[in-house]
């Protein structure tokens, strides 16, 4: 699931940290919101959320169809803008790669969303059909069973879904710290001295400058 180019979305800034949209940016997509609903009802119906992913991503007819349903949970046939909002922080956390964050951050709603039966737990027919909106990919979903599911029922429920979501941060972070000590030892020990001296030498034209100036006034 990629966001097209170009499109209003690319322009709005998720939180890194919480996955969340900032005042000004839920502002924003609010009235942003308010123009795709045309009726003035203030919700979405399929047909007009359809358009609206078709227009910004690059999603099957099928799988919009089933992230309609996801977020419908009352059957109501309609959206509003809370489900709106959840879906946007999804595509942007999907666009900057921050899938696995945001699964930790919302556990509780996304553990809702992808529980498609509403039988309070999760099996892999659920997660191979949603694993589009989280970039989880297909040889992921028998070691999460194998891992997590301590019941072993072939489902997760909320607690053992909890400990896959802090053992997906916890990878997260340490490949970020891997990445981070790789790119430190790529920086050769004197670096650090040559930067002083382009900094002194930086600082001493400056100063130059500065003392023309100066006899240039006077």
């Amino acid at each position: 699931m990629r966001l097209k180019p170009g499109c209003f979305l690319q322009f709005l800034y998720l939180d890194k940290i919480h996955c969340l949209l900032s005042v000004r940016n839920a502002r924003a997509l609010a009235e942003y919101f308010q123009l795709l609903d045309v009726h003035k009802k203030n919700t979405l119906n399929d047909l007009q959320l359809y358009h609206f992913l078709r227009y910004v991503t690059d999603l099957t007819k099928k799988q919009i169809m089933l992230v309609f349903d996801l977020l419908d949970w009352n059957a109501t046939g309609e959206i509003g803008f809370d489900e709106f909002y959840m879906l946007v922080c999804i595509l942007m956390s999907h666009e900057n790669h921050l899938e696995k964050q945001f699964i930790y951050q919302h556990s509780g709603p996304v553990f809702e969303l992808l529980d498609m039966d509403g039988g309070h737990t999760v099996g892999p027919r659920e997660f191979q059909a949603t694993r589009f909106l989280f970039n989880i990919k297909k040889q992921e979903l028998e070691k999460i069973f194998k891992d997590f599911d301590v019941s072993g029922d072939e489902q997760l429920n909320y607690k053992e879904f909890k400990m896959f979501t802090i053992f997906c941060i916890d990878r997260q972070q340490k490949k970020e710290k891997e990445k981070k000590k790789r790119l430190d030892e790529e920086i050769p020990e004197s670096s650090g001295a040559d930067l002083t001296k382009i900094s002194m030498h930086q600082l001493h034209l400056s100063y130059l400058r500065y003392r023309m100036q100066v006899h240039n006034w006077l």
